[in-house]
């Protein structure tokens, strides 16, 4: 089963969103210590924070350090306190936390009840503030791919509430990328995707990748699910051109994409993450 942090990265369930990149995402804490309780996720479902790869760690704290002086700006504190507990929610989560005392960071304390208008306030005063864009308005209700390209709404359909299943269950995503126009090369394509340029791109055929989930009697054990990833699958075959799946990264959990191109050239299709150990 998917976190409830992957839920709401894929949408599934709602969050008071502060910001919001390819990779990360930062939503105000609903049961909270203080006002404009920050938590910081990767969009990758991870359970330990240190099981990151390094760079991928290194950005998650490069991603909350321009949310936390966001915090700072928009509510009234002395410091901006950091804690990672990892205990509560198996997916890897940064705590940005007001404080003007030592014991504002006590998680030992009551968590407070911010009425739903104040909690939106405060989303919306820290968003204002986050250098460089908040990039809440290019993910927006997932109708804009993560470089500006509009996402198909029959894919977005196709995909919605869809788990990949490997060692560790990741949500399907609905993607679309602007692209170069001719022969994809691994370099366009790490461009297009915001990946790092020297990743290693393996690709598969989208009928292998998803032929355990495509079988009635496959991983998922349930036959109306199985007939979803069917569907999913015959409309990337015949609605995109192309349509292959990438392999990007290496180590246990990879990011996968599987992409093909729409009548306007875009790269279009879904996003979720393999693990393998």
């Amino acid at each position: 089963m998917p976190s409830i942090f992957s839920r709401i990265v894929s949408g599934e369930l709602p969050a008071y969103k502060v910001a919001e990149d390819g990779r990360h995402l930062a939503f105000l804490d609903i049961t909270p210590l203080v006002e404009g309780h920050t938590l910081v996720i990767p969009k990758k479902e991870v359970d330990y924070i240190f099981d990151l790869p390094t760079d991928e760690l290194a950005a998650l704290h490069a991603f909350s350090q321009r949310v936390a002086k966001a915090v700072l700006a928009a509510v009234p504190c002395k410091r901006i306190g950091v804690a990672v507990i990892g205990l509560e929610v198996p997916h890897a989560h940064i705590h940005l936390i007001p404080m003007n005392k030592v014991s504002d960071m006590n998680f030992a304390n009551p968590k407070i009840k911010v009425p739903e208008a104040r909690m939106q306030e405060l989303a919306e005063a820290i968003a204002a503030k986050v250098e460089g864009g908040s990039g809440l308005s290019e993910a927006k209700a997932s109708a804009v791919g993560e470089a500006g390209a509009a996402v198909p709404s029959e894919l977005q359909q196709q995909v919605k509430g869809l788990v990949f299943m490997s060692e560790s269950d990741a949500p399907l995503e609905a993607v679309a990328y602007a692209a170069p126009g001719g022969e994809l090369s691994d370099a366009a394509l790490l461009k297009a995707l915001g990946e790092p340029a020297d990743g290693p791109v393996e690709k598969v055929e989208l009928t292998q990748f998803l032929r355990n989930h495509t079988a009635d009697n496959g991983v998922l054990g349930d036959v109306n699910l199985a007939n979803r990833y069917k569907a999913l699958q015959m409309f990337m075959k015949q609605e995109l051109d192309d349509t292959q799946v990438y392999r990007v990264g290496k180590g246990p959990q990879v990011q996968v994409y599987a992409l093909g191109r729409t009548a306007d050239g875009t790269l279009a299709g879904f996003k979720t993450v393999l693990t393998e150990t």
